[in-house]
């Protein structure tokens, strides 16, 4: 029992470090409550705003990403955007568009292992899942030949193909699709000549 000093004092050591390791926890968790920035009450009580709202800048501000909140301060996250999932095929904007993907992606394996969007999507598939084949373009390779099966430059799918969100609208955009483009006269066209009235 030589070395019972030895043990009592790494067991003070070990019992002095576990107290100031709780104090210090503890000492931050009311440091934490109490730096928290408090969110604006009505004079209801509750919390106004909703958080997806749309935020349109006022004079002097140009962020809209930050919703109103100053630089120098940290906003509220807003809630997640849920993904829409209700397959319906979208129409694309403009030619040559990449379709969106009309359902929830969550968990799917797109690696250089596997890709779980080929099991409904090869064309081998398509027909008993019920879902568009992907395109004959994506069997090409970067010289025009086609391959037996998908290309390795289009095989991520996740490159060019994208789900949609609830998310709101944060930066306004003035992208009109081909056929609004294609319908609206052009710019220099003068407007058509009513004929006069009584014939002539």
């Amino acid at each position: 029992m030589r070395n019972k000093p030895l043990i009592v004092a790494v067991v003070l050591v070990l019992a002095l470090s576990v107290l100031v390791f709780s104090a210090g926890w503890m000492l931050g968790k009311i440091r934490a409550r109490s730096d928290a920035p408090q969110l604006p009450v009505t004079a209801a009580g509750a919390v106004p705003v909703d958080a997806r709202a749309v935020f349109i800048p006022g004079a002097g501000q140009i962020d809209a990403i930050r919703r109103g909140v100053p630089v120098d301060q940290e906003g509220h996250p807003p809630p997640m955007a849920h993904v829409e999932n209700t397959d319906i095929k979208r129409t694309r904007a403009y030619p040559m568009q990449p379709p969106t993907i009309p359902h929830t992606i969550d968990g799917y394996q797109v690696d250089k292992n596997s890709n779980r969007c080929m099991l409904c999507h090869a064309r081998a598939n398509a027909a008993t899942f019920q879902a568009p084949p992907v395109s004959v373009t994506h069997y090409m390779d970067r010289d025009d030949q086609f391959l037996a099966t998908v290309s390795p430059r289009r095989y991520f799918c996740n490159q060019c193909h994208v789900v949609q969100t609830d998310a709101p609208t944060l930066v306004a955009s003035g992208f009109r699709d081909i056929d609004s483009v294609l319908a609206s006269p052009p710019p220099d066209a003068a407007p058509p000549q009513a004929a006069p009235p009584g014939g002539g």
